[in-house]
This record gives C-alpha cells, structure tokens and sequence, in this order.
C-alpha cells in the first residue's frame, strides 16, 4: 500500500481533472456524504467530477445530491475519467459491479478502514477518523475551500450515520469538534438526524417486528443472532437501505458482546453484519472469513452457504474468540 497524508492528498487533487468518485455498493451515508462533499468541493476550484455506485442511492440520502452538476444517472460516467478516487471503500470488491471496471485502475483512496487492502495506487488511511467525512473536512478545509451549508450538511450526515447519533465507540472528542464546526457552518443536525435515527417506514417498523422473532442466543448469551432472509423482504416490501437499523438491535441487549446479522442477499450470497462492545472486536471475526470493517462494527459475506449454514460457521468462530479472550 502506498500510503499517503492530507497534505500530499490534497496537492494530488489540486493537480488532478476529470475526476471521477465512486461509492461502495450498497452506500450508506458516510460514502454518500463523502463523495458529495468531495464533488461539491472540487467542483469549487474548477474541477470536472462524475460519481458512481454499483447500487441505487436510497431516497433518503437525495437532498446530499441537490443542486450537484453532475449526472443523476450514477450508472456509468459521462466522460472518461482521467482519474479515479473511492471514498470509504476499505476493498475493491466492495466496489460491486464497478470492480470489473475500475477495480485495478483506482488511483486515490479515501478511508477511514484499518482493514483497507491497498488496491488502490496512493491511500490515505486514518483509522482514527469516526467516518470518511471526518477526512474529507479536515481536507476541504487544508485545500482552503469553502464548505457551504449544502456541504455541511452532506459532511454532517456522513459523520452522524457512521457513529450512530454520535453513540458509538468511534466517537471522538474530534468529531464532536468537527460537528460543532459544521454545525456553524449551516448545516441542519435536527432534520439530519430526524430523517437518519427517527423516522421509519411501515414496511421498516414490520420487518424489524418479524427479524426479532428470529433472535437466537449463544455462548451463555453473549452472543445474539437474527436473519433476514429473502422471503421477509419481498414480503414485508422493506427496502435494503432500511434494514441499516438492525445490526445495532443485538448489540443494545444489556449481556450481549456480539451482535451478529445474518442477511440473504440472494440465493447464493449471505451476508453477515456483527456489532460488539469494548471487549470483542467484530473486525477480527470478519477477518478470518475475507471480511473486515470497525472494532465495533464489521462485515463479511459467505457464497454458496445457507443462512443454517452461515450461523454454524459464524457461532463456531464467535465461540473460538471468546475462548481466547476468557484466556487474557
């Protein structure tokens, strides 16, 4: 991995055009709030930028993409970039589709992940950061360019999502510093964390109702499981990006160090969301199946298995770390 800082990040992106962004699949806000933020603040220094994501960008995260002169068809680019940059992608499978594409021609990388992989040709990594939005206004602000009130607000949600309402372990006295400061910039915390925390579709309120039903405890319950299987979905009519609420649901049960979310992506694919508290680390366990993510929060996916399957992979292992933590 050719790692770099802020400063060498930012004379790259001076130097750059014809920039284009790309989001994780299945994005949520801090990937979505990056790359806007990013597109907003290139844009004001001149620069030509297009964004992609392998998945549909979920209606709730529209406003981050108001006003952008960008296409709105995220499918593909309109003009052949001259450069690449993805923002909090830690894999260039995590790219999805665009993988293919694009996967061995990344030039930056912006992430926050420890577990990044390197794929890209430079990487500024700081694993300290609660979320990718964290570094894009530390960069904004070394690249001496306005962030607006529409820039604030992309930042703020990126931030807030990914540290959960500003709850999780990743919190730093620093991202309450750069909420404050983004805050005074305009941006609107209420209506943010109102449409990201506590607002619910129906079809969301009756899919968590049914997926708590599933829930199983293992390991002198300090292991909590649910599924999602595909049937529940097409059932309930729930969307992918609502389900974003329920890996966090396990954790928050008082006993329980792992929190783990087994999803049915489709008939080959289950992916596995895990949570954990100060004395577990989900990115360890994700590790040993290809995955990876936060101390508290981490993911893997397992092909060819079944939800049965998956579960008896996962607890065998969950079983094995706390072994090895009873020892320490």
């Amino acid at each position: 991995m050719n790692k770099i800082t802020k400063i060498q990040t930012a004379e790259l992106l001076k130097a750059w055009d014809n920039i284009l962004v790309i989001s994780h699949a299945s994005p949520d806000g801090d990937t979505l709030g990056s790359a806007t933020a990013l597109i907003r603040g290139l844009e004001k220094i001149g620069k030509t930028c297009a964004f992609v994501c392998s998945d549909p960008v979920p209606e709730k995260f529209a406003y981050l993409f108001e006003n952008l002169s960008i296409s709105q068809d995220f499918t593909a680019p309109k003009f052949a970039p001259d450069k690449i940059v993805t923002v909090d992608v830690a894999d260039a499978k995590l790219m999805g589709k665009f993988r293919e594409i694009y996967g061995d021609k990344v030039d930056l990388a912006i992430d926050h992940h420890a577990t990044n992989t390197g794929f890209a040709d430079k990487t500024w990594v700081k694993a300290e950061a609660s979320a990718a939005c964290e570094m894009i206004y530390e960069l904004l602000v070394e690249m001496k360019i306005e962030i607006d009130k529409i820039t604030a607000d992309c930042l703020f949600t990126g931030i807030s999502t990914d540290t959960g309402c500003f709850k999780y372990r990743n919190t730093t006295a620093k991202t309450h510093e750069i909420a404050a400061a983004l805050m005074e910039m305009g941006a609107n915390s209420f209506k943010i964390n109102t449409a990201m925390f506590d607002t619910k579709t129906k079809e969301q309120v009756l899919t968590e109702q049914k997926v708590m039903n599933s829930l199983e405890f293992f390991c002198d319950g300090r292991v909590a499981l649910v599924e999602i299987p595909q049937s529940l979905i097409k059932e309930t009519g729930v969307l992918e990006s609502d389900l974003e609420a329920i890996p966090s649901m396990t954790r928050q049960i008082e006993g329980v160090l792992i929190g783990i979310t087994l999803k049915e992506k489709n008939e080959s694919e289950v992916k596995a969301s895990l949570r954990t508290g100060d004395l577990a680390d989900s990115s360890e366990i994700c590790g040993k199946f290809g995955g990876g993510g936060h101390q508290g929060a981490a993911g893997c996916a397992f092909y060819n298995m079944s939800l049965s399957e998956t579960k008896h992979a996962l607890i065998e292992e969950c079983e094995r770390y706390l072994k090895e933590i009873d020892k320490q």
